[in-house]
């Protein structure tokens, strides 16, 4: 989250969506919706670059107001999917550099001044973005089945005799079992993303999801985004379907989405030259 330096109270500030070079269809703006106590999306022009806004209460969009509302998860989720729509609108047209959620400005000459001055970055990540969408891929470990119940007999603890070194054997046995399941799984993981670049121009990696979030007992074990030309889509998409497929890796279970606005590669305070992750060779 980004805000503008302080300065006197407003009754609105401009909360800016995303960065494009042609200006969305005057119709397709109008009909979207950004966050709904906000005014209509507009568009600002910075230089030679486009920037899609809104007008939005700043009691509701100051510092304070939103860190208490971002705090909220209801509220959280309600703010990503206005920016979200935002930025779709923006993206009717050509490639678009989304800007992180809730990036405020005390007025417009303060956006259009922040995005001109970025603009050789900004236009450099428009080129990135040209005709490429991401797909995102988790993979988890496929779940293992229930833990066999612990043996509660005579001889079954760990004091001296044949049963004492029977349940120490079987309690050892199951722990190589499952370090032999992670490495396997781990693996596979590996030989998923390993394929899958094959076809992207470039792959980052995010934080797996936490089990909590997740819902699976099962770890997650990759959390990646790919940058996919729109030309190897299809080529793309067949591989996903091969790598999804039952049985085909018995280790893990791979799921994907897409195709999606670049979020993850439209970081305008990096060098995108590089990109977030080690570009894919050619």
């Amino acid at each position: 989250m980004s805000t503008a330096a302080a300065g006197p109270a407003t009754p609105d500030v401009v909360c800016a969506f995303a960065v494009t070079r042609t200006p969305p269809d005057p119709a397709a703006l109008a009909a979207a919706r950004g966050h709904e106590e906000g005014g209509p999306l507009r568009v600002l022009s910075a230089g030679d670059l486009c920037l899609v806004v809104q007008d939005v209460p700043a009691a509701l969009f100051d510092a304070e107001a939103l860190t208490e509302r971002l705090n909220r998860p209801d509220d959280l989720e309600r703010c990503a999917r206005a920016h979200h729509r935002g930025v779709e609108a923006a993206a009717g047209r050509g490639p678009v550099v989304p800007l992180p959620m809730a990036t405020l400005y005390r007025g417009d000459l303060t956006a259009a001044r922040a995005v001109a001055a970025r603009q050789p970055v900004l236009n450099t990540l428009l080129d990135r973005l040209r005709d490429r969408t991401e797909w995102a891929v988790k993979v988890h470990a496929a779940e293992a089945p229930p833990e066999p119940a612990t043996d509660t007999g005579a001889g079954a603890g760990t004091g001296s005799g044949a049963g004492g070194r029977a349940y120490l054997s079987r309690i050892s046995a199951r722990r190589r079992d499952r370090r032999g399941a992670h490495d396997r799984a781990l693996a596979e993981a590996e030989a998923v993303d390993a394929e899958l670049r094959r076809y992207a121009v470039a792959a980052t990696r995010h934080r797996p999801q936490s089990e909590r979030l997740t819902g699976r007992r099962a770890p997650q074990l990759l959390n990646v985004a790919y940058l996919v030309e729109d030309a190897r889509r299809t080529a793309f998409a067949e591989v996903l379907g091969r790598l999804t497929a039952d049985g085909r890796r018995p280790a893990v279970r791979v799921d994907a989405s897409g195709p999606w606005i670049p979020y993850s590669f439209a970081r305008w305070d990096e060098d995108p030259q590089a990109g977030p992750d080690q570009e894919v060779p050619a």
